[in-house]
């Protein structure tokens, strides 16, 4: 074999090798919120002008920034939300840096204790699907990620209500209290599984959520940035 045709068998082989290397597609942040240069003080302001609500017991949720955090509070055993309508579309991931400083005790989703003392709810479109009570208002679909001590990461949990159209994920579970964890989830992937799906919606919502009913109510907790992500 002369040195033309080897160089021929080499030049071929870099080209095979080259087909073979997967096409990396580089991620786009389609929608961020950043918290690491608000200046310290009360959060009640901020929320205003950026058109978020306070629900059911959400204006008892004390908020503010420190140290380029948003810090949730609460000291007794409510349930609120902090909630803001958007629509975000082409986004299939969720990307959320934060943690737990003070846990709630008493809850044990395996045990049926369903509280958290921080869940990230992402809604879906806005079709109203069945809560299973009259007395309950449909609402679109949603998935709830949430920082638990005493859940099974990857498990997806039904709450009382909301059983057709919601679904809780612990990601991660077990963290330790003051420890920054984050969080990289596959929404579309989820959606699509869970509610038998082979579309997904816009994503037309999401909200702070603490639900401290049944427990001592005395819980912390603390986000750096939410990234919805593309692809």
């Amino acid at each position: 074999m002369n040195s033309g045709q080897r160089f021929s068998i080499l030049m071929f082989g870099l080209f095979l090798s080259l087909l073979l290397v997967p096409i990396l597609t580089q991620a786009e942040t389609v929608y961020r919120l950043d918290f690491s240069k608000q200046k310290n003080g009360n959060a009640a302001d901020w929320f205003a002008k950026n058109d978020f609500k306070f629900q059911n017991d959400g204006d008892e949720i004390k908020a503010r920034f420190e140290n380029g955090k948003l810090l949730l509070e609460i000291d007794d055993d409510i349930n609120g939300l902090i909630t803001k309508e958007v629509r975000i579309e082409g986004a299939t991931k969720v990307r959320i840096e934060w943690g737990v400083n003070r846990y709630l005790k008493e809850a044990n989703w395996e045990n049926g204790v369903l509280r958290e003392a921080i869940g990230f709810i992402v809604s879906f479109g806005d079709e109203k699907i069945s809560s299973g009570s009259f007395v309950v208002p449909n609402v679109p679909y949603f998935i709830v990620i949430f920082l638990g001590q005493h859940a099974i990461e990857g498990k997806a949990y039904l709450g009382k209500y909301y059983k057709k159209g919601g679904r809780y994920f612990c990601s991660p579970c077990g963290s330790k209290p003051g420890q920054t964890v984050v969080t990289e989830f596959n929404l579309a992937e989820t959606f699509k599984n869970q509610f038998k799906k082979s579309t997904v919606p816009f994503i037309s919502g999401f909200s702070f959520e603490i639900d401290a009913r049944d427990t001592d109510g005395n819980s912390q907790v603390f986000i750096k940035s939410i990234s919805f992500i593309s692809p």
